[in-house]
């Protein structure tokens, strides 16, 4: 006699994102510097990993992130500060708007260069020279021919 099959358990429901009345927020934890999220009106959270409490910006904050040029850690921060200084390294990192740039000349050609804030180095596209910007390289450094 043919036994009958059990059929397949029913697959969990995919997870799927609070709706807008249960809407949340995330910041990086003051203790370990984990990802952590928080239901938006929270003023402060709970770490369940470390149990540091890390206090919630205000409403309305916008925040920023970057990572340490130390230590590699993810920062978070109120955006329109011009620095943030990391808790894990104690490294002070300029915090700049992605779109602010600053002006160079050539050292070969004078040719007046646009880079990005941050950048070591920049490259002329006139005569392929390679100007630093943050600090002096050798001359063998800067020429770069591709």
């Amino acid at each position: 006699m043919p036994v009958p099959l059990a059929p397949y358990p029913t697959p969990p429901a995919p997870y799927s994102p609070p709706a807008a009345n249960g809407a949340q927020s995330q910041l990086v934890c003051s203790g370990c510097r984990n990802l952590l999220m928080y239901p938006v009106g929270a003023t402060s959270v709970c770490c369940a990993v470390c149990n540091a409490v890390t206090a919630v910006p205000p409403p309305g904050t916008e925040m920023a992130q970057l990572v340490c040029g130390g230590c590699h850690t993810l920062l978070m921060y109120i955006r329109g500060a011009t620095s943030v200084q990391c808790s894990c390294c104690h490294t002070v990192n300029l915090a700049l708007e992605a779109n602010q740039v600053a002006h160079v000349n050539c050292g070969n050609c004078r040719m007046l260069l646009m880079y990005q804030y941050g950048a070591r180095s920049v490259k002329c596209a006139v005569c392929n020279f390679v100007t630093s910007v943050g600090g002096s390289a050798s001359a063998a450094e800067q020429k770069f021919n591709s």
